[in-house]
Formats: structure tokens, C-alpha cells, sequence
């Protein structure tokens, strides 16, 4: 299980970042970009659209440094509170699921066996995209956060801000309706 992990320089990092070292920014978005990527991709299921919100985080961390407080949690927790806003005011503007539409119409004969694999494994995940998708705002980030970042509950109750309990009432009620809306075929 991937766990948050605070590096001993991180406070240090932060620190100068706050000064304005750009250099020490520069190494704290390195050590947190997939992690905070993938969270959005998964929220929005568009790589132009998740690569904007990518910016946008990273320029609201940067222009937000001067007053971050780290409050006891890592920087990681910090970004992933600013993705979640933005992810939300996407979803505002958007005003649609947050499903990856797939409309390739595959000739499966003509095919070589690896690319088929490919295929079906993006329409697998594609799927399973649009199903969480149907999921509710903080039911889509317990999922996401828990099984696609592998976080721990802990982890999980510090950026939701809710107690480790409700996180893991909140992740069953998920997967419960994950499991429906997969078995309904609505996914």
C-alpha cells in the first residue's frame, strides 16, 4: 500500500518555497505531480481538461505559498485540497459526468492479439471510468483516493477533512453503488 510519504526535507522544501525559491517548488511539484495528476484525471476523465487543472493547482500552490500553513500534513494533502476545489468548479462549468467517453468503433478480426489486449482493457477502464463518474463528488474521491492512490484512511480523512469512520462508512456506500450501477450495466 502507497502510502503519503513526508520526506525529512519536505518541511525544509516548503519552507524555502515559501521564501520563494522557485528551485524548491520545483522539486516539491516533481515529488507530487503523478499523484496529484492521476487524482484529477480520474476526476475528469480528459487529459486536456486534467492537464489545465494541473496548471491551475500548481499556480494556485505557488500563489497561495505565502500563507500555507501545514497544520501537521503533508504538502501533498495541501494540493489535493486545492485539486479538489478546482475539480469542483469544473464540474460546475461542465455540468456533466466526470465519465471518459469512448466512441471507437474497433474492427476486432483485423487486429494483431497485443493491440486487441489494449483495446479491450482501455474499454474496460473506460467503463469503470463512467461508472465512478455516477458516483457522488466525495464518493468518487474515496474511491479514487483509496484504490488508485492507495492511501491509507488516515491519509484519506486529512484531505476529505472528515473522521477515518466516516471515510470508510463513505468508501462501503461507494462501492456498493459502484457495484449496482456495474451491474445494471450503466458504467
Amino acid at each position: 500500500m502507497q502510502a503519503i510519504e513526508v520526506l525529512s526535507e519536505e518541511p525544509a522544501l516548503v519552507d524555502q518555497a515559501i521564501q520563494g525559491d522557485s528551485r524548491a517548488f520545483g522539486e516539491l511539484y516533481q515529488r507530487t505531480l503523478d499523484a496529484i495528476y492521476r487524482y484529477v484525471y480520474y476526476r475528469v476523465g480528459d487529459v486536456n481538461d486534467a492537464e489545465d487543472l494541473i496548471e491551475q493547482t500548481y499556480l494556485k500552490a505557488w500563489l497561495a505559498l505565502p500563507g500555507y500553513k501545514a497544520c501537521g500534513h503533508p504538502f501533498v494533502c495541501w494540493l489535493y485540497r486545492i485539486a479538489q476545489n478546482l475539480i469542483m468548479d469544473y464540474h460546475r462549468r461542465k455540468k456533466t459526468d466526470a465519465a471518459v467517453t469512448n466512441d471507437l468503433k474497433v474492427d476486432y478480426e483485423s487486429i494483431q492479439p497485443n493491440l486487441l489486449k489494449q483495446v479491450i482493457e482501455a474499454e474496460e477502464a473506460g467503463r469503470l471510468a463512467r461508472a465512478i463518474g455516477q458516483l457522488t463528488e466525495e464518493q468518487q474521491q474515496v474511491i479514487l483516493l483509496r484504490f488508485v492512490e492507495r492511501l491509507s484512511y488516515m491519509e484519506i480523512s486529512r484531505i476529505l477533512d472528515k473522521s477515518e469512520g466516516a471515510c470508510r462508512m463513505l468508501q462501503n456506500r461507494a462501492l456498493i453503488a459502484l457495484n449496482q450501477i456495474l451491474m445494471n450495466g450503466q458504467g
